[in-house]
């Protein structure tokens, strides 16, 4: 069933926004005519991939936008009717009916969330969305539908057995040895294993591979170690001249690969210096923050796609990419509130070694984002792609950029859009400008007036009281 939000006045600032809207991978804009079936086919798309949001009562013609909506809002019942009987039995649309200053008719607001469940059309067709278009999976092609079914967490690769695997390689291993005198001194590996179905047709599973074998890159190479990369820079890419040195490979059972990984980053991470309100200094991030995002990427990450786990560390910033969508109903906007784990036996049984990598099971994020927060760092980003979710733990204070370049300068006397950049992250050199013109105006700052071009800096104070 539909939430109905009733009708929503907006200005004719917003009306205008809403008008420039760019079609993307969240977004829609459909004219009133669409039929309600059309409607439908959008909406399921959205919620087989991560959600959306569908205008509908909007024109465009020669890349021109106009507002027509319905002339009323029962005129928009066989399309509010058709989402009614699509979304029963869940809560994942919602609409409202947007009335605009200075415009007539009423838009149709569609809002959809990310889906659990693979959703169908009346038909029976299924859709994804990509980019600014609907695409249809096809039901004969299996190799499609078991992509959604992983993406959305229906099915799981972690359970999958490896023919070509035979158990010794995991009940005679010395990770299963040590996990069992530690963990289940009452049990031998095969029979527990089994118990556990980490063997399945007489084959190991993915899952066992990971936790128990001693070398899981042997059996699954390309997908099962974490590649450790350090850049020599702060740009927004990182590129092969900018490498400081050959990118590290960690390799080893899931509990060694995290450790290991963790120790290493810290490593390179305590060499680094980044530039502050007080010139260079070493860089540092809490502990906690590294392991518990770490800990996330290599437990949460989609094992069926053949790429390592990359880390990525830039003078400013690390960067921790796993592939795989986010699973299940799990966006960007509800990671830290929400739980659903792809890899839910791989989770609940290494939380069985000794002091395993999740002691807090669903509580690891959450961790990460206080513990930069309690030093006065912002809290890491997270971004999803079509592929893979990249987190970004930057060097950058919970000040203002206006109150880092004061700092700055008074410790150092002047600045440059440069050295701003550097110093708070930013990576536009026009936002730069328009800080340094706003902090200007408020008398703040001025322009070394002997100072012109790529050499312009800026002071403390104002002109009159550096004259004084």
């Amino acid at each position: 069933m539909i939430r109905d939000l009733g009708i929503v006045d907006v200005d004719a600032e917003t009306v205008g926004r809403l008008l420039l809207l760019e079609e993307n991978h969240f977004q829609d804009i459909k004219a009133r005519e669409i039929m309600p079936a059309k409607v439908a086919v959008h909406a399921t798309a959205f919620g087989n991939s991560a959600g959306g949001e569908i205008y509908v009562g909007i024109d465009e013609v020669a890349s021109q936008r106009r507002w027509r909506g319905f002339d009323t809002i029962e005129d928009a019942n066989g399309h509010v009717q058709v989402l009614h009987n699509l979304f029963e039995g869940n809560d994942l649309a919602s609409i409202r009916f947007l009335r605009g200053a200075g415009v007539v008719g009423f838009v149709l607001h569609i809002i959809i969330e990310k889906s659990r469940e693979m959703l169908e059309t009346a038909d029976g067709g299924i859709y994804i969305r990509a980019s600014a278009q609907k695409l249809p999976v096809k039901l004969q092609n299996h190799v499609s539908i078991e992509r959604l079914k992983l993406d959305k967490g229906l099915a799981t690769y972690e359970d999958m057995p490896l023919d070509s695997v035979d158990i010794p390689l995991v009940s005679d291993s010395l990770t299963v040895t040590e996990f069992m005198i530690e963990s289940v001194p009452v049990s031998e590996p095969d029979p527990w294993l089994r118990s556990q179905r980490l063997i399945i047709n007489d084959r190991p599973t993915v899952a066992a591979v990971l936790l128990y074998a001693d070398e899981p890159q042997v059996i699954l190479p390309k997908r099962s170690a974490i590649k450790i990369l350090r850049y020599k820079s702060s740009s927004k890419e990182g590129y092969r001249d900018q490498l400081d040195g050959n990118p590290i490979t960690i390799e080893g059972p899931l509990t060694k690969q995290i450790r290991d990984a963790v120790h290493a980053v810290a490593e390179i991470v305590g060499s680094s210096q980044v530039q502050t309100t007080g010139g260079l200094v070493s860089v540092s991030y809490p502990p906690e923050t590294l392991h518990e995002i770490v800990t996330n990427a290599v437990l949460h990450r989609d094992y069926s796609i053949a790429t390592d786990v990359q880390i990525r560390i830039f003078d400013n910033r690390i960067e921790v990419d796993s592939p795989g969508r986010l699973p299940g109903h799990i966006t960007t906007a509800n990671m830290l509130d929400e739980q659903f784990a792809r890899n839910g036996k791989i989770v609940r049984l290494i939380n069985k070694f000794p002091d395993p990598p999740n002691k807090d099971v669903g509580e690891g994020l959450n961790t990460a984002f206080q513990k930069m927060r309690e030093i006065g760092l912002k809290p890491p980003s997270i971004e999803e792609h079509d592929s893979r979710v990249v987190v970004r733990i930057r060097h950058e204070r919970l000040a203002s950029y206006e109150e880092q370049i004061l700092e700055y300068l008074m410790a150092n006397g002047e600045i440059n859009n440069s050295k701003a950049r550097e110093l708070t992250g930013e990576g536009s050199e026009n936002k730069m400008k328009r800080v340094f013109e706003k902090m200007m105006d408020a008398g703040q700052i001025y322009r070394d007036p002997s100072r012109r071009g790529s050499a312009t800096a800026y002071l403390l104070g104002s002109p009159q009281s550096d004259s004084n």
